[in-house]
C-alpha cells in the first residue's frame, strides 16, 4: 500500500505543478481569466482519459487466461519501469524550462483565442500524469506479490493525494527546507528505485514462465539476515527490488538497469545545461 500512496503523491504533485503554473499565469489578466473554465475543463478531460485507460487495462486483464495474465502483468511491469525512467530523464532535461514552455504554449493559444487549444494542452498534460499513475499502479501493485483489498488501496490513494496537496502548498511557500529542486532530487531517487523493483518483479514472472533463464539460482541466501515477508525487507523488496534469493539473471539485469539509468541521466544533465551555456556565450546586444 505504501507504493500506492507514494505513486499517487508524486504524480499528483507533478500534475498540480502543471495546473498551478497555468492557473497563476491565466489569472493575472482579464483576457487570461476567460480561459480558466477551459483550464478546468482540460483537467476534467485528462482525468477522464486516465480513468478510461484504467478500465481498459482491467478489462483486458479479466479476459486473459492465467498464463495470459502472467504475461500481461510482466509486460505492464516492464512498461511501468520504462515510463518511470522516461519521466525522470525528461524532468532532468526539461524541468528547468517547464514553466517557460507551458506559459509560452498557453500564450499562443490565449493570444489567438484558441481556447480549445488551451483545453487540449491541459488535457494532455493531466492525462499524461494520470495515465502514468494508472500504469505505475497496475505494474507495481496488481502485478506484485503484495496483498491488499480495494478499500485499502483507495485509502492509500486518497492519503497520497492529500499528502500531495499539502506538499504542493509547502512548495509554493518557497521555504528553505522544502524546495522544488530538493523535492525533484529526492523523488527522482525514489522513483528510480521503484522502477528497479518493477523490473525485478517482471523478471520474477518471466522466470516463472520459463522465458528468462536463471543461470544460477540462487546467487545467495540472505533470508536469515533480512527476509522479505515484512518489515524493512518488504519495504526494500517493494521499493528497490531486493530479493533474499536472487537469480543471477535477475542480478545482471538489475545491474544493467542502473548502468543505463546513469548514462541516461548524465546525457539529460548535459542537455539541460547546454542552453544555459549557449546563452552565456552569446554576444551581448549592442
Amino acid at each position: 500500500m505504501e507504493q500506492v500512496a507514494f505513486i499517487v503523491w508524486r504524480e499528483s504533485v507533478e500534475a498540480l505543478l502543471v495546473v498551478g503554473i497555468l492557473y497563476s499565469w491565466l489569472r493575472v489578466s482579464p483576457e487570461g481569466r476567460r480561459g480558466l473554465p477551459w483550464l478546468w475543463g482540460g483537467v476534467g478531460a485528462g482525468l477522464l482519459l486516465a480513468g478510461a485507460l484504467a478500465l481498459v487495462l482491467l478489462g483486458i486483464s479479466s479476459w486473459l487466461s492465467d498464463e495470459g495474465q502472467e504475461w500481461f502483468q510482466a509486460l505492464m511491469a516492464l512498461a511501468a519501469c520504462g515510463l518511470v525512467v522516461q519521466m525522470v530523464v525528461w524532468m532532468r532535461a526539461r524541468g528547468r524550462g517547464l514553466q517557460r514552455e507551458l506559459e509560452s504554449g498557453a500564450a499562443e493559444r490565449v493570444g489567438g483565442n484558441h481556447w480549445w487549444g488551451l483545453l487540449a494542452l491541459v488535457m494532455i498534460a493531466v492525462a499524461r500524469e494520470g495515465s502514468e499513475t494508472v500504469v505505475f499502479l497496475y505494474g507495481s501493485v496488481l502485478s506484485s506479490q503484495g496483498s491488499g483489498g480495494a478499500g485499502a488501496m483507495a485509502l492509500a490513494g486518497l492519503g497520497g493525494f492529500a499528502a500531495a496537496l499539502l506538499t504542493f502548498w509547502l512548495l509554493q511557500l518557497g521555504g528553505r527546507v522544502i524546495t522544488w529542486r530538493r523535492f525533484f532530487k529526492l523523488t527522482e531517487i525514489l522513483l528510480l528505485l521503484l522502477a528497479g523493483a518493477l523490473l525485478v518483479s517482471a523478471t520474477d514472472r518471466l522466470i516463472s514462465l520459463g522465458v528468462l533463464p536463471t543461470l544460477v539460482d540462487p546467487v545467495w541466501d540472505s533470508a536469515w539476515l533480512l527476509g522479505t515477508e515484512g518489515g524493512l525487507g518488504k519495504v526494500l523488496a517493494d521499493f528497490a527490488g531486493y530479493r533474499a534469493y536472487p537469480a543471477l539473471s535477475q542480478l545482471l539485469i538489475w545491474l544493467a538497469y542502473w548502468c543505463v539509468v546513469a548514462w541516461l541521466l548524465r546525457r539529460a544533465s548535459r542537455a539541460a545545461t547546454a542552453p544555459a551555456a549557449a546563452r552565456s556565450k552569446a554576444p551581448a546586444a549592442v
